[in-house]
């Protein structure tokens, strides 16, 4: 596997829309294994497809529990409220508050892509949220608590 460069706020794209992952094949498998090693390298907790440079739907985390791949993921369900603080392994050495769902529910497909759904509460929800919002162009200091 490999490590990719990190991208930079500032960049215009990660501030676009990601378009739909049509493909489950061998070049999905293998950009998602190179987002696994460049997630853990930078010890982050979570890394989407626009920061690596691709405007695909796609995104990882592991709060603590495991690695979980994300493809084509949407938010089903949320409730609660949680205000805790965030960084961004695209926005380095910052950190602020975010308001973010104590609980949510995605449904996803796998690399391979099959179905699935997950439910977080707490820092997994909170990193769900996160990194599905990279895929809609928006980073968590958009929605800095003042």
């Amino acid at each position: 596997m490999a490590i990719r460069n990190i991208v930079k706020k500032g960049d215009d794209v990660l501030r676009k829309i990601c378009r739909t992952q049509l493909n489950f094949d061998d070049k999905l498998a293998m950009i998602l294994d190179d987002m696994k090693d460049t997630m853990y390298e930078a010890d982050g907790v979570g890394l989407a497809a626009p920061q690596v440079g691709i405007l695909r739907r796609f995104c990882i985390i592991d709060v603590g529990d495991g690695l979980i791949e994300l493809v084509n993921p949407v938010i089903m369900e949320q409730s609660g409220s949680q205000i805790g603080q965030e960084g961004c392994l695209s926005v380095p050495n910052e950190y602020a508050d975010v308001q973010r769902p104590m609980y949510v529910k995605v449904r996803a497909q796998d690399r391979n892509g099959n179905n699935f759904v997950v439910e977080g509460e707490g820092l997994k929800a909170r990193a769900l949220c996160h990194e599905i919002d990279h895929l809609d162009g928006i980073l968590y200091i958009d929605k800095v608590k003042r």
